[in-house]
């Protein structure tokens, strides 16, 4: 396979020719070819060839070309040559979002700024586009897509069937739908890598590991739909512990419960914008109150050992960790942020009145001269932690935002693990520079999965 990178120019000439460079006819071994199969996503063509005289790598396709094959536009991107005369452009990276509350200029909502970020990012290695499940027509195997103009606007055009397809559907719901089931299935049928299968939620994260020795050991004890009397067992056993959705996003729903055996049972949690603390004299008494407020949903919940947290300003400190999979298929901590609880808050959230820094703000004022030693450990297990996600999960991961936790001794825990994780940290100015590396990595496993780049795909 040789792959290389080329200038591809759309000629207005009529006939079904491609015209190539003298230096890209030899890198693609095409010196003395008179056709050749061009491919692109899922589509091939038959087309005769034809040498150019001028300098560099260049590829000029004439309309009739194009009209066989959608090339979406002008521009650089790879090329490879496959054997038996097959030339592939690309790759073709669609991303699979949704259109909720989208305007003029913001076909995707909320999401368009984050999705014209990675179309940008990979501008001159891959035809990258967003779409929905209903831009899909698959009697024809096209993708009515959303590409962008040098001006950052969009434009629509109908191309084949990608290579390799990220998905950011941001909707629980909607993914666990049997019509978005069946759309995914289509695509591993055609054997189109798609990655970032679905949301993970709490219960499956902690039944995946529940075999993995080297994961049990970062994991907080943690039990699935718990009864009264296991509630109690735990709170016996460590004093506080997070009762909380398995399904639950941004802090929403969750509950510190919290045992002092000479002062009874304390429970935190958020109401509307307010944080409560209210006590309670007996275990019956408070599991009253959670019954009250929670009804049936209480079947949702997992109870989650609490870990004493390095703490500043008496207020405990958690992180998130942006973990990618890179262009060689390895993990790699993208990003990390320090999120540092709101008084009297449950959560680190920001919304919640939590606050954002940087690791090393974070930790120099807990480990001073060890903070780099405390990071560097924390970072090589949140590595483990995504491999051993990665192992015994079904699907392809590609993303994976770890909610990790410090203890005052330097040991490190895993709280929560999301295949779909936000992008708050890299608000924070300082990580800025790791929020676009982040967005580099997702283009870089596109093409690692495309089997563009000199990769194999798996």
């Amino acid at each position: 396979m040789s792959l290389t990178t080329c200038n591809v120019h759309f000629s207005q000439a009529s006939d079904k020719i491609v015209y190539v460079s003298r230096p890209l006819m030899g890198q693609l071994k095409l010196s003395g070819k008179k056709s050749i199969l061009l491919r692109l996503g899922g589509e091939t063509i038959a087309a005769a060839i034809k040498p150019l005289k001028r300098a560099g790598n260049h590829l000029y396709l004439s309309a009739g070309v194009r009209q066989s094959i959608r090339i979406p536009k002008p521009g650089n991107v790879f090329v490879q040559a496959n054997g038996d005369n097959e030339i592939q452009l690309g790759p073709l990276v669609g991303i699979l979002t949704d259109m909720i509350h989208s305007s003029e200029g913001y076909p995707f909502g909320t999401r368009s700024g984050f999705i014209k970020q990675v179309i940008r990012s990979g501008d001159r290695k891959a035809f990258m586009f967003g779409f929905t499940p209903g831009d899909i027509n698959w009697q024809q195997e096209t993708v009515n897509g959303y590409f962008l103009n040098p001006q950052g606007g969009w434009y629509r055009r109908i191309v084949p069937l990608p290579d390799v397809i990220y998905n950011r559907l941001p909707n629980r719901k909607a993914e666990t739908s049997a019509y978005i089931s069946a759309v995914r299935e289509r695509f591993v049928k055609r054997q189109i890598p798609i990655f970032n299968w679905s949301f993970l939620n709490k219960a499956d994260v902690y039944k995946l590991l529940d075999n993995d020795p080297e994961a049990l050991a970062h994991l907080p004890e943690s039990v699935p739909n718990p009864s009264s009397a296991k509630i109690k067992e735990l709170l016996d056993k460590h004093k506080f512990l997070y009762y909380k959705p398995t399904g639950g996003s941004l802090g929403i729903g969750i509950y510190r419960l919290t045992y002092h055996p000479r002062r009874g049972y304390f429970v935190r949690y958020r109401r509307g914008s307010e944080n409560v603390l209210v006590r309670y004299s007996s275990f019956q008494t408070m599991m009253r109150m959670l019954q009250a407020r929670l009804g049936s949903r209480m079947s949702s919940y997992v109870a989650q050992q609490g870990i004493r947290l390095i703490e500043l300003d008496r207020c405990p400190i958690d992180f998130r960790f942006h973990m990618h999979k890179n262009g060689s298929n390895r993990w790699i901590a993208a990003g990390i942020g320090a999120k540092k609880a709101g008084r009297g808050s449950v959560t680190t959230h920001v919304k919640n009145g939590g606050s954002l820094m940087t690791p090393s703000q974070a930790l120099g004022r807990t480990f001073g001269d060890n903070a780099d030693i405390i990071l560097d450990k924390a970072r090589r297990v949140a590595v483990k932690l995504s491999e051993a996600i990665e192992r015994n999960y079904p699907h392809r991961l590609g993303e994976l935002g770890l909610d990790i936790g410090i203890d005052k001794s330097g040991e490190v825990w895993m709280f929560e693990a999301n295949a779909k994780p936000g992008r708050s940290i890299f608000k924070l100015p300082a990580l800025r520079s790791e929020g676009k590396a982040s967005v580099s990595y997702i283009v870089d496993h596109c093409l690692y999965l495309s089997r563009f780049q000199g990769g194999t795909g798996q």
